[in-house]
C-alpha cells in the first residue's frame, strides 16, 4: 500500500496563493553524518569550534535526549519512515520498497522535496530511480560504496552519474545544490533533506584508494566537523540573504555517535586508523559509533524557526527518530493513513508552542540487541539496568537481585513495554 495520503492543506494552497502557503514552513533538514553530542559546543564540547550551529541552539531551541541508532543506516530507515526497526527489516543499506518516507509526506502535501548529500538506502548504479521512487523529486548524491565522497567525489543527479566533479570536493558540491534548490523555490513550501557526508571518514571498500585532494592526505575528524559547521554557516547565510529565515525551520540533527575510530592515512596497501577521543568538559570521551550505549546513540537535536521557536530554549523531553516523520506531516498539514502502523509521536507542538504529551520512553534494536529507556533508566534486553545520570558510561548495571527501591521500579515499567514491543516484533519474550 504506497502514499495513501490524504493533503490537508486548504484550497488556495493547492492554486498557488503565496500568502496561504507560509502557514506551513519552509524546512531544511540537516543530517550530520557520525556527531554525538560531545562534539558540539552548545552541547558543552570544547574540541572542535561549531560556531554556526551553537547559533542554532542559542537562536532556538535545543533538545538534549534525543537518541539514535549506533549506526547510519538504520537510523536513517527510521528516521524517514516514523518505523522501528523490525517493522521494515532494518537490512543494512536498504529500505523496503512498500515504506512512505517523509519524503512521500511532503510531496504530497505540495511541497516541492529534494535530497542533496549521502544516500546509503541502494548502489544506485542498480537502481538509478530509487531517490525518487521514495518520494524525492529531485537529488544529487554521494554514491555510497562506488566512489569517494570528497575529493572528485561520484555524484548522482537525479540517477545520472554527473561528468564534472573534477577537482571539485563533494561537500562544497551539495551545500551548492542545497542553495540552489533553494533559490529556486523560495516562492513554495520546499523539504531540502541535507544528509551530509560530513563527518565521517573516507570511503575505505573501494577497489581503489580515494584521491587525499590538495593537502596530499585526509582531512582529519576535527577538520571535516569544522568544514561542516562553516557549510551550515553558509546554507544560513543564504536564507538569510533570500528573506526566509523567519518561514523556514531549520533542523539540525546527527546520525549516530562519533567514530570510535578514524582513517588519517592509507599507507602501504593499509588504512590506517586513530582512535577519536573528544573532551565533554573535563571529560574525555572516545566515540562510541556502533555501540548501544550513550556515546553511540545520543546525539544533538536542534530546531531554528526565528519567530516561532523562542531563543535559547532547552527541551529535554524524549525523542525517537521514528517522531521526525509525523512531526514533519503535522507541520506540513499532511496526515498519514490510519491504517499504517507509525512508531513516532509527533512533537510539533513543542516548536509552535501547542501542547504536548511528551514520551515515557524511546526504543532502539540493533543486530539483536536492545533496549528502552527513559531520562533516568535504561533496561537492555539482558537484563542489565543503568542509571544514567550517576553512571553515563554504564560501567554499574543493576540486576534483578540488587535493584534498590527506584531501579525495581523502573524496571518494571520499561520491562512490560519491552516485553509488548518484543511481542509485536516476532522476537518472543
Amino acid at each position: 500500500m504506497r502514499r495513501q495520503l490524504r493533503s490537508l492543506l486548504p484550497l488556495l494552497l493547492l492554486i498557488g496563493c503565496a500568502e496561504n502557503q507560509q502557514q506551513y514552513p519552509n524546512i531544511v533538514f540537516i543530517l550530520a553524518d557520525d556527531l554525538g553530542t560531545e562534539v558540539i559546543g552548545s552541547y558543552g564540547g570544547t574540541s572542535y569550534a561549531t560556531p554556526n550551529i551553537d547559533a542554532l541552539a542559542s537562536t532556538g531551541m535545543r533538545f538534549t535526549h534525543t537518541y539514535s541508532a549506533p549506526v547510519c543506516s538504520p537510523s536513517r530507515v527510521k528516521l524517514l519512515t516514523g518505523r522501528y526497526g523490525f517493522r521494515t527489516g532494518q537490512t543494512w543499506g536498504s529500505i523496503p520498497d512498500d515504506e512512505i518516507t517523509f519524503g512521500h509526506v511532503l510531496s504530497d502535501a505540495g511541497y516541492a522535496v529534494a535530497l542533496f548529500g549521502k544516500w546509503q538506502m541502494a548502489l544506485l548504479k542498480d537502481r538509478p530511480d530509487h531517490i525518487r521512487q521514495m518520494g524525492f523529486d529531485e537529488s544529487a548524491v554521494f554514491g555510497w560504496h562506488e566512489g569517494p565522497r570528497y575529493h572528485e567525489p561520484l555524484i548522482y543527479e537525479n540517477g545520472r552519474v554527473s561528468d564534472s566533479t573534477q577537482a571539485l570536493y563533494g561537500p562544497d558540491e551539495f551545500n551548492a545544490y542545497v542553495i540552489d534548490f533553494i533559490r529556486r523555490n523560495r516562492d513554495r513550501p520546499f523539504l531540502a533533506y541535507y544528509p551530509m557526508v560530513l563527518a565521517h571518514d573516507i570511503s575505505n571498500d573501494l577497489e581503489t584508494p580515494p584521491p587525499t585532494g590538495p593537502s596530499g592526505r585526509y582531512d582529519s575528524f576535527k577538520e571535516n566537523v569544522e568544514y561542516s559547521d562553516r557549510l551550515i554557516g553558509k546554507l544560513i547565510a543564504a536564507l538569510d540573504d533570500l528573506g526566509l529565515r523567519e518561514k523556514t525551520l531549520v533542523i539540525y540533527l546527527s546520525d549516530n555517535g562519533t567514530p570510535h575510530h578514524y582513517i588519517t592515512e592509507y599507507h602501504d596497501g593499509q588504512y590506517i586508523k586513530e582512535p577519536v577521543f573528544s573532551m565533554l568538559g573535563e571529560t574525555r570521551i572516545q566515540g562510541g559509533k556502533s555501540y548501544l550505549t550513550d556515546q553511540g546513540t545520543h546525539v544533538p537535536f536542534i530546531a531554528n524557526w526565528p519567530g516561532t521557536i523562542e531563543p535559547g530554549l532547552v527541551n529535554d523531553e524524549l525523542i525517537d527518530f521514528s517522531d521526525f516523520l509525523p512531526t514533519l506531516a503535522e507541520l506540513s498539514g499532511a496526515t498519514l493513513d490510519a491504517d499504517r502502523v507509525i512508531d513516532g509521536q509527533s512533537f510539533a507542538a513543542m516548536l509552535t508552542g501547542g501542547e504536548y504529551v511528551g514520551r515515557e520512553w524511546v526504543y532502539q534494536e540493533w543486530e539483536g540487541k536492545a533496549w528502552i529507556r527513559n531520562r533516568d533508566w535504561k533496561l537492555y534486553l539482558t537484563g542489565d539496568l543503568y542509571q544514567m545520570q550517576n553512571d553515563p558510561f554504564e560501567q554499574q548495571p543493576f540486576r534483578p537481585d540488587t535493584d534498590n527501591e527506584s531501579a525495581a521500579a523502573a524496571r518494571a515499567m520499561l520491562a512490560a513495554e519491552l516485553h509488548e514491543l518484543r511481542d509485536e516484533s516476532g522476537h518472543g519474550k
